[in-house]
């Protein structure tokens, strides 16, 4: 098949946001049998066309939604054509391709609520869909019960982590990787993700100045996120006498030592989170994981055996007696970790996911 998968107009491919990582990771495995483009936005110091992997890129000039709508549409007619459109995130874009190219199969691939507002005007975007794809049962639940009318093409894609690199780390390997990164003598919290209200940092905060009271810990936050909300943070955790490091964008591409070089990871999320990516990868580095118990976090973790999910996610209380049970207790930190891994390896590789979407494809485009 000759496959078009577009990415969102924020970020180029390969990049560092989950949707990104997300196409990339799919296009890869899927370009060892099909002919596989990747359509993203321009970015300094990456070449408007390229090719990786037997992976075709192209970037295209972005800035708004309507400059990119704009400029896909543009490609698109001037392109050989396709046998099947993909189009990440985006409805109203994903409306547009299929207005403009009618006769081809377009597949909405949704990873979360965020760009999928309630309203008619969605609702008539992802009809248009003649799939959609959800990337948990939680986001699929929600999108059926918002539109009502594309139950029947809704289809669950869940995401996957890339299981050689995200991996359990042999001790000499831990105590060096710690020694990198400079990281003080005690119980390292790792959390990984954009950093916006939403995502519950200054309730972590909170959980590690109750943690401190019991042991010395170090919290390390890796994201980027706006600098006066950076600002408030370090404030705040300047206040609570928390020891932490905030790293900043760290790229996809070394975010991995950070799982290998923690003791466990934290994902404190305040708000409905379709998948949680960081958790799969997080539990593939056999890291304990202490999560909100919201969403499609529940799909992954199962509380207890490969990892614990917090009811009381506004509660740092709740989050501080979690962590204080793994650093306290090496040999469930160990079991946990370790089941976390062999979940991953069962049910998280990109492998399967590529394998669902191409299943998907094949039911969508018309045999030759």
């Amino acid at each position: 098949m000759r496959i078009c998968m577009i990415a969102p107009e924020q970020f180029p491919v390969p990049g560092d946001g989950s949707v990104e990582i997300c196409l990339w990771n799919i296009a890869r495995r899927l370009a060892r049998k099909h002919q596989v483009t990747i359509v993203s936005r321009r970015a300094p110091g990456l070449p408007d066309t390229a090719e990786m992997e037997q992976v075709r890129f192209v970037r295209l000039p972005s800035g708004t939604p309507a400059r990119y709508r704009s400029s896909v549409l543009a490609y698109l007619r001037a392109a050989e054509p396709f046998d099947l459109l993909q189009i990440d995130n985006r409805p109203l874009l994903a409306a547009a391709v299929k207005r403009q190219h009618p006769g081809t199969p377009v597949l909405a691939y949704l990873h979360s609520l965020t760009f999928v507002p309630p309203g008619a005007r969605t609702a008539r975007s992802l009809a248009l869909a003649d799939a959609v794809a959800a990337n948990s049962r939680s986001l699929e639940q929600r999108l059926a019960s918002r539109f009502p009318a594309i139950r029947r093409r809704l289809r669950l894609v869940p995401l996957g982590a890339d299981l050689s690199r995200f991996r359990p780390p042999q001790p000499q390997e831990k105590a060096s990787l710690r020694a990198v990164h400079s990281l003080p003598a005690g119980f390292t919290v790792l959390f990984a993700g954009r950093v916006i209200p939403r995502k519950g940092v200054p309730v972590l905060l909170r959980a590690m100045h109750r943690l401190k009271q019991h042991m010395p810990c170090h919290l390390l936050i890796a994201g980027r996120g706006k600098p006066p909300y950076v600002r408030q943070l370090k404030a705040l955790a300047r206040r609570l006498g928390v020891s932490v490091s905030f790293l900043g964008n760290i790229p996809h591409g070394e975010i991995h030592t950070l799982y290998q070089a923690a003791d466990c990871f934290v994902c404190p999320s305040q708000q409905h989170e379709s998948f949680g990516l960081v958790n799969v990868e997080a539990m593939a580095s056999g890291l304990p994981v202490i999560a909100s118990s919201n969403g499609g976090i529940r799909e992954i973790i199962t509380s207890g055996h490969n990892g614990y999910l917090v009811k009381r996610y506004r509660d740092p209380a709740a989050f501080a007696g979690r962590m204080l049970q793994i650093a306290r207790n090496p040999a469930l930190a160990a079991r946990i970790g370790l089941q976390g891994r062999t979940d991953a390896l069962e049910r998280f590789e990109w492998q399967h996911t590529a394998d669902l979407l191409e299943h998907l494809y094949l039911e969508l485009v018309p045999p030759h």
